[in-house]
C-alpha cells in the first residue's frame, strides 16, 4: 500500500526517487524534487497512504507524526553518507543483520557501489577494547 502511494505521487508530482527504505514504523527517501516543494511531496505521500490505510483499518486515527525531517544534499560525500544511512537502517533497527537481505530497500539498485560484506552486523564480534 505504501509503495503504491509513493509511485502514485511520483507520477503526479514528478520527482526522482533515488534511494529508499521502508520500515514498519517509518521510512527514508532520497529524492530529487526537481521543480516540486519537498514538503508538498511528503504531505501527498502521507495523505495518499493514510486514505488507503484508513479504508482497511478505520479504527486507526493517526498514522504519521505531524512533521518530517528534510536535508539538502551538499556534496558527493554528503550524498553517500545519507545513502549509506538509508541502507543501514534495517540493520540499525534490528530487522536484519545483512542490509542486502532487507526486501524494502533500494540497496540492490546500488549493489555495485558496496563492497562484499558491507553493513553486515557480526554477531560473533567480541566486545571490549583490544590491541595496543
Amino acid at each position: 500500500m505504501f509503495w503504491k502511494s509513493i509511485k502514485t505521487i511520483q507520477e503526479k508530482a514528478g520527482f526522482e526517487l533515488i534511494a529508499w527504505v521502508i520500515l514498519p514504523e517509518h521510512f527514508h527517501l532520497l529524492i530529487n524534487p526537481e521543480e516540486q516543494i519537498i514538503s508538498n511531496i511528503m504531505q501527498r505521500i502521507k495523505l495518499s497512504f493514510s486514505v488507503e490505510y484508513s479504508k482497511k483499518h478505520p479504527h486507526v486515527n493517526r498514522i504519521w507524526q505531524r512533521s518530517f525531517w528534510d536535508h539538502i544534499i551538499r556534496d558527493e560525500d554528503d550524498f553517500y553518507r545519507h545513502l549509506n544511512y538509508i541502507h543501514l537502517n534495517p540493520v540499525k533497527h534490528g530487522l536484519v543483520k545483512n542490509p542486502f537481505e532487507y526486501p524494502h530497500s533500494s540497496i540492490m539498485k546500488f549493489k555495485d557501489y558496496y563492497a562484499d560484506g558491507w553493513g553486515v552486523e557480526d554477531e560473533d564480534e567480541p566486545e571490549g577494547e583490544f590491541g595496543e
